[in-house]
């Protein structure tokens, strides 16, 4: 039951991402186009400390007019390891540079449309640097007890599938 992309034209290309039309193959041997968006890799961090809260961001999503808490995150540049981009992300969005990041989990937020991968990574300590130089990022950031993590969830408080399914492993590592 695997599809088989035998070619692809890129459509449209910028710095952030290609639209792609490919020449499938479904099985039973029927052909057809399907666009797809090729992206780069989304890096994602966040500290939780002693007290098990979770430094997060309330933020605005134009695009869905969705306000939500967060991660702090952004794509990795060229040449750029995912880790490194992780930790960058978090200290340019909270002011926090957080120590020894460890793998969380990895998702494919859309993986019938897009290729998108976002990496997600958690540290246990962080020490403050001063004020984010990317404030505009968020409205503020706040850090929050992971026992309410799963009612925020089920409020619509995380609208994005990958920061709830980041926030609630981390709720079952820390609390589980």
């Amino acid at each position: 039951m695997q599809w088989a992309n035998l070619n692809e034209q890129t459509v449209y290309e910028n710095r952030w991402f290609r639209v792609n039309l490919a020449d499938v193959v479904v099985p039973g041997g029927r052909r057809l186009d399907h666009y797809l968006i090729r992206l780069r890799p989304v890096a994602a961090a966040t500290v939780v400390n002693e007290a098990d809260e979770v430094l997060l961001l309330w933020r605005h999503r134009f695009i869905t007019d969705s306000w939500g808490w967060e991660f702090a995150a952004g794509v990795v540049e060229d040449g750029e390891d995912v880790e490194a981009a992780a930790a960058r992300e978090m200290e340019e969005e909270t002011g926090w540079r957080p120590g020894p990041l460890h793998p969380l989990l990895t998702v494919e937020p859309s993986n019938g449309l897009t290729d998108a991968r976002h990496h997600l990574y958690w540290s246990e300590e962080a020490g403050w640097t001063g004020p984010p130089g990317d404030a505009f990022e968020s409205s503020r950031r706040e850090w929050i007890p992971l026992e309410l993590v799963p009612d925020m969830i089920a409020r619509g408080e995380v609208p994005a599938a990958g920061m709830a399914a980041g926030l609630m492993m981390l709720h079952h590592l820390r609390l589980g």
